[in-house]
């Protein structure tokens, strides 16, 4: 079966032409009856399912890329998966900026609405985040009711995200609740802004119970056991003396006695 050069990881380059070239081509086509000209072409495909056919071939590494890893993989897969994998991420960044540009132009042409009069509880601590929002707004090309609508949707998005135990949606949720400290402390009259900004904190504190759901202070000590056992052991290499030759009978007295007894 033909096929191009093999590349560095020893892997054949299929070609489509193999397809055809499975069977031998028919003699005179031409002259045959036209219901019979895709006989050929008929014969090529049924062979190429056969066992060591192109298309078997082609399957049998379909097959064998789930259990593989990616170097094992046959080159036409992964050309096949970079492009697919590179044409869903060009749909999703096209779809993702358009659904953010229709976000910001929808609170962009949020009427304006009035900042309410402060009455109630929640009225204490809301009302001074829109007269912030609407005095800053007058100094920017955005809409007071745009900016409202955008800090009400990233503490939304905060609170859900951190009950859900996204570590991106809670770094949201304390920068969220901060902000908002900090516009009440600016925009609340000056009598009550001590009470105004303890409110919103108690709120804040009592909404983290949800948003910081099953986050703790302690440090996680993950004990595992070693992967390598170490056994400490003592070795002592001694020399043993020579063994003395037979019928020496002062084998065993001192070198310095040796020489006066001969």
């Amino acid at each position: 079966m033909p096929s191009n050069d093999k590349p560095v990881n020893g892997q054949e380059n299929p070609s489509f032409l193999d397809v055809l070239n499975q069977t031998p081509p028919p003699p005179d086509a031409k002259d045959w009856p036209r219901p019979k000209r895709f006989a050929g072409l008929r014969a090529a495909w049924k062979a190429s399912w056969e066992e060591g056919g192109f298309l078997y071939q082609r399957w049998e590494e379909v097959f064998q890329a789930r259990h593989g890893s990616w170097h094992e993989v046959a080159n036409w897969l992964k050309a096949a998966a970079l492009v697919g994998g590179l044409s869903l991420i060009v749909l999703m960044l096209d779809a993702a900026g358009d659904i953010a540009s229709a976000t910001l132009k929808g609170l962009s042409d949020v009427p304006a609405t009035n900042g309410g009069d402060g009455s109630g509880l929640w009225g204490t601590v809301d009302h001074p985040i829109r007269v912030f929002l609407a005095d800053q707004a007058a100094h920017l090309s955005v809409a007071p009711a745009a900016l409202y609508a955008f800090w009400q949707l990233t503490g939304l998005l905060g609170l859900v995200g951190g009950f859900f135990g996204n570590a991106g949606a809670r770094i949201a949720w304390l920068l969220f609740g901060i902000g908002s400290l900090a516009m009440i402390w600016s925009a609340a009259p000056a009598g009550g802004r001590a009470a105004a900004t303890g409110l919103a904190a108690l709120m804040w504190a009592l909404a983290s119970m949800f948003a910081l759901r099953g986050l703790t202070l302690r440090p996680i000590v993950h004990n595992h056991p070693p992967q390598y056992q170490f056994n400490p052991a003592l070795h002592l290499h001694a020399t043993l003396p020579a063994p003395t030759a037979a019928g020496d009978d002062f084998g065993d007295e001192p070198d310095y006695l040796r020489p006066l007894q001969r």
